[in-house]
């Protein structure tokens, strides 16, 4: 592959059969969502499924070797068992259906691991939006280090105001091969893909090495899947082969109209409200300061405000540097991150589970923000509703 490039055409392996069953929406949704997955698994039954490929992060557990193992069987069956097509050499145009009627457009294709760093203050093409987390690396890297196939949910970004890599896909789509088009299971959505002819991937990457200029180019923000992206990496490392060099991800251009910016809210759970004021009141002092941000707490169906002093440029930082204290000093506390407005205050009603509600960031501050400061607090922003993520669809041979 040509080093002066940054995003590049792969050998792409797409299912043979039933696409509805295939594609699976993104393991680090729906994490406290129990119903969800249950119907998931009667909808797939036995059919060919990225859900045999991938593993859901509410079924996370102390021991995840079985489940990893299985993973790395069924990987191997399905390549031994006809399941795929190859599509050597490709990049996919994507049209993305969401639920609410609009279309996100994006790109299939590898970036390089050499040029991505996820540590805070990097100033690689390919940067973590969001603080990476070291404890949540080491399930991801035990899936990928011994996997026959990479299935990417990562979501990458581009500034592109012009619309100059992804607008002319459109308009040219009928002179593409047209690879997949289904409608996505649990309401996701209607997609469509279409395999780029070579003069299209000559001007994709053309128009993508033009975005790439100035003294500190930011090309890529990784907007979803940073830890998945982050244990590619560590693996890229440990074990330094030409495959395991490149990661597939799909490109989305940040002025996409149809992409929106979403906070994610925080649940947490195992602190009762006598608790919590206490620690509010201790952590933050003054719960009502003159610069303060509205945050809505939640707790046990009772609801009420704060405007803290801010601890960062953003609501959601001053409520995460409250969590990470909480956390420290009581260990039986859990977290959950939720896209969800309803789903928050749902779970807020029960017993000793308290709520955090906040405005989110506006998509038009991410790269300046990220290029000024570094990575922002972890899970930050969520790209539209759980629902609207991607879904496990192509896949790529690592061994």
């Amino acid at each position: 592959m040509n080093k002066n490039l940054c995003f590049y055409p792969a050998n792409i392996l797409l299912p043979k059969g039933d696409f509805e069953k295939w594609a699976v929406i993104a393991c680090d949704q729906f994490t406290s969502d129990n119903e969800y997955w249950n119907t998931v698994e009667k909808t797939v039954k036995d059919a060919p499924s990225t859900l045999r490929l991938t593993l859901p992060e509410i079924y996370l557990s102390d021991n995840n070797d079985p489940k990893i193992d299985g993973i790395n069987t069924a990987m191997e069956s399905y390549l031994a068992g006809n399941v795929f097509k190859e599509h050597p050499g490709s990049m996919i145009y994507v049209e993305r259906t969401q639920h609410d009627g609009k279309v996100r457009k994006g790109i299939v294709g590898a970036i390089d691991l050499e040029d991505y760093d996820y540590h805070k203050g990097s100033k690689t093409l390919i940067r973590a939006t969001e603080e990476t987390v070291p404890e949540r690396l080491p399930p991801r890297i035990r899936i990928r280090q011994n996997a026959a196939l990479e299935l990417p949910h990562v979501m990458m970004l581009i500034d592109d105001p012009e619309n100059s890599v992804i607008g002319a896909l459109s308009e040219g789509k009928d002179s593409f091969k047209k690879v997949y088009d289904f409608e996505l299971m649990m309401d996701g959505g209607k997609i469509k893909g279409y395999k780029l002819n070579d003069s299209a991937v000559r001007g994709v990457q053309s128009a993508l090495a033009s975005l790439a200029s100035g003294d500190d180019p930011l090309l890529f923000a990784v907007g979803d899947g940073n830890h998945s992206l982050a244990a590619a990496k560590e693996c890229y490392l440990k074990d330094p082969n030409p495959s395991n060099r490149y990661a597939l991800v799909e490109i989305v251009n940040i002025h996409d109209d149809a992409l929106v910016f979403e906070p994610i809210y925080r649940v947490v759970f195992g602190v009762s409200k006598e608790t919590l004021l206490l620690e509010l009141e201790e952590f933050y002092g003054e719960l009502h300061a003159k610069d303060g941000k509205k945050i809505t707490v939640i707790c046990g169906g009772a609801s009420f405000d704060i405007s803290p002093a801010p601890l960062s440029g953003l609501p959601v930082g001053t409520v995460q540097a409250f969590i990470d204290h909480l956390c420290r000093k009581y260990n039986d506390i859990r977290v959950d991150y939720v896209h969800e407005l309803d789903t928050v205050v749902k779970l807020s009603a029960n017993e000793n589970t308290a709520g955090f509600i906040f405005d989110g960031m506006k998509k038009d501050e991410l790269f300046k923000t990220v290029i000024s400061d570094g990575a922002l607090p972890r899970k930050t922003f969520s790209m539209g509703e759980g629902r609207d993520k991607r879904y496990y669809i192509e896949a790529r041979k690592i061994k």
